[in-house]
């Protein structure tokens, strides 16, 4: 592994003969068409007329791909050496769809222009090293279809994305973003801030102890996480709801109601009890201005009304937790 990540036991690409250069075209090709076709596969059910922009792209390099396969042919015969860009010190690399997931429609068409941009640099180079008329003229081809098609995602955008469509699309990703990770999320924030302040406060003037109002406030928090991060989970499936993966949304709403009950329960790691709760009162504060915050900028919530909510519903269970906490 160590001796890949410098480069050791790769090809240099000048090192590369005329049949290496056209077999590590095909593979690239391949590679590509691939990744076109995932991209496609990815965006189907949400945004199927970007799916197609995809689809008649994977075509496009399956062309480029037949094109090479014949001239290999022609020229060397049927074996094709198994050469691929990681075999090659320097050569660009591919990221698989997986890792760029969730896919965004913007952002898969950014990476469909630099994956086409990135291939015509390749033949260019290769057109330098070949000597053969033959392959020399094939690669100069592909090199000016490359560049034809380095806004390839762009033009099928506009034939087959019009600019209504596109809207539309970037209207549907963020209210998907929006019901997968921010309404769970700030749910569990809501929860984590607010439940929580009841029995840590409570704990704090009932003891007036700051490791034992930290203990207390950490199991509330953890457990609190835990419980709404099922809880969102294993109630809605995601399918009917349209609301996304439950694994996602199980994730965002538990961390976000652990992070929300440790804001104000880390303050107590401070030894003195008093400068703790100080530290402790003022973070609550900064969670129920951000929660008013996130409900204004992604819920649309009307500012003042968010606030007034959050506050008011805080400053409650605030008080509850002291009161039971002094009796």
């Amino acid at each position: 592994m160590f001796s890949n990540f410098l480069g050791f036991g790769r090809r240099s690409f000048d090192s590369l003969s005329e049949q290496e250069i056209l077999a590590l075209a095909i593979s690239s090709e391949e590679d590509d068409a691939r990744i076109y076709r995932a991209y496609a596969d990815g965006l189907a059910a949400e945004f199927p007329q970007s799916a197609k922009v995809f689809e008649e792209m994977a075509e496009e390099e399956i062309s480029h791909r037949d094109w090479l396969i014949d001239l290999h042919r022609k020229r060397f015969g049927d074996h094709i050496p198994l050469i691929r860009r990681e075999h090659v010190r320097g050569f660009y690399q591919r990221k698989p769809d997986w890792l760029m997931r969730p896919l965004g429609v913007d952002k898969v068409r950014a990476q469909a222009e630099q994956m086409e941009a990135q291939a015509e640099r390749f033949y260019q180079e290769a057109v330098r090293r070949a000597t053969d008329a033959s392959v020399r003229k094939l690669l100069g081809d592909l090199a000016i279809a490359e560049r034809a098609h380095s806004s390839l995602a762009h033009r099928l955008s506009n034939t087959l994305v019009p600019e209504d469509v596109k809207k539309q699309e970037r209207l549907d990703e963020r209210r998907q973003f929006i019901l997968t990770y921010v309404q769970p999320g700030l749910a569990g924030l809501m929860d984590g801030s607010i439940s929580t302040l009841a029995p840590i406060f409570a704990a704090a003037f009932a003891t007036q102890d700051s490791w034992k109002t930290f203990l207390v406030g950490l199991s509330a928090s953890i457990g609190a996480g835990i419980s709404m991060g099922f809880t969102e989970a294993a109630h809605d499936d995601g399918k009917i709801s349209g609301r996304g993966s439950p694994l996602k949304r199980g994730l965002a709403n538990g961390l976000m109601t652990a992070l929300g009950g440790l804001g104000h329960t880390l303050p107590y790691l401070i030894p003195k009890f008093w400068t703790a709760t100080t530290v402790a009162v003022i973070v609550v504060f900064c969670e129920l201005w951000a929660i008013a915050f996130i409900q204004n900028r992604y819920m649309e919530t009307p500012f003042l009304r968010a606030a007034f909510q959050v506050v008011l519903g805080g400053a409650l269970v605030f008080a509850a937790g002291v009161l039971i906490g002094n009796a």
